[in-house]
């Protein structure tokens, strides 16, 4: 990869200028032209290393998400991962080591849509699925520092919490739909995006400032796509917590700097105890490991039960899909 390259993605996968023209913002900052930021920009999203330019929405605000696992026949894995994968609201899906074997994302615009999915593909499958939605999420990031061996170890403020809360209207919900597969790499990407769904750039700019301040924009940013960059060792890490400490574990875990997740979900008994989950990603196994045993270490968590799930294959990684053309009430879509 060349400086332009790294720097590039290295130090735009949050910040993403809310101006109207953010790519001459960003190529002064490279001493580069526009055109070669964007043509970068489009040549790495054409090879994979990137997935989109645009937003990292926080779960459960924007639609509903969960995540999914099954226990596959290992002989009917990867006819399995196919069907799933064939289902648009599937974002991630991912073989690791475990007796469940095959986990992903499925994300739809309401509690009635993905729970047809999920009976969709249990009935095609012959298998159940073991629903874990969000609890409570202590750390969401996904960014990666390239300059590293290891996953981003920034440390991020905690932003002070919004003053009441934001309530989406059509042009929101419009918004969302025009810009959950990225932005458009041109010389004015908000003005398109505007004009795509009728109102002006300054409106498109306002409402995305207000989803970052109310939280429900993550990060606004360029995403790459970690596999392809060097980071091939990633392992979700899960852990038995007692209830009444998951909250203090979970922002510890969030706080190290070594995770890029970090969520409290419901447990599953009697086989699934656990209640914490973490994504540590790395170069390799080794260091995935060492991460591990440091935060176990730093958060006082040695004496709980815990198991890492390495990933094995990578089935499908994409941007997940919040909203169709509009949102839709549960009760006309029961």
């Amino acid at each position: 990869m060349s400086d332009v390259q790294l720097n590039l993605l290295n130090d735009f996968q949050r910040g993403f200028p809310l101006i109207p023209t953010p790519f001459d913002a960003i190529s002064h900052r490279l001493g580069l032209d526009t055109e070669e930021v964007l043509g970068t920009l489009r040549r790495l999203r054409q090879e994979g290393a990137i997935s989109r330019v645009g937003a990292v929405f926080r779960p459960n605000r924007i639609g509903v998400s969960t995540l999914a696992a099954m226990a596959v026949p290992q002989g009917r894995l990867a006819e399995v991962a196919r069907m799933v994968n064939a289902y648009p609201e599937i974002n991630h899906n991912y073989e690791r080591e475990h007796r469940f074997n095959l986990w992903f994302v499925a994300t739809a615009a309401n509690s009635a849509h993905l729970e047809r999915v999920l009976r969709d593909i249990e009935q095609q499958a012959g298998l159940p699925i073991m629903r874990l939605p969000m609890v409570q999420d202590y750390h969401i990031d996904l960014g990666f520092d390239l300059r590293r061996t290891v996953a981003l170890a920034h440390r991020h403020r905690q932003k002070p919490a919004p003053q009441g809360s934001l309530e989406l209207d059509g042009i929101d919900y419009a918004l969302v739909a025009a810009i959950q597969d990225g932005l458009p790499l041109v010389a004015h990407p908000y003005a398109e995006v505007a004009a795509a769904i009728g109102t002006s750039e300054a409106d498109v700019l306002n409402r995305l400032e207000q989803f970052l301040e109310h939280d429900i924009i993550k990060r606004l940013g360029i995403i790459v796509r970690h596999h392809e960059l060097g980071f091939r060792a990633n392992a979700m890490v899960v852990w038995n917590i007692p209830d009444e400490r998951v909250d203090e574990a979970g922002r510890c875990v969030g706080a190290s700097g070594l995770v890029n997740l970090c969520y409290q979900r419901p447990r599953r008994l009697p086989d699934w105890p656990y209640n914490l989950f973490c994504m540590i990603h790395g170069k390799d196994r080794d260091a995935v490991l060492a991460h591990h045993e440091h935060i176990r270490d730093q958060c006082g968590l040695t004496d709980f039960p815990c198991e890492v799930l390495f990933s094995r294959q990578r089935f499908k990684q994409t941007g997940a899909r919040y909203v169709e053309t509009q949102p839709r009430k549960e009760a006309e879509a029961a």
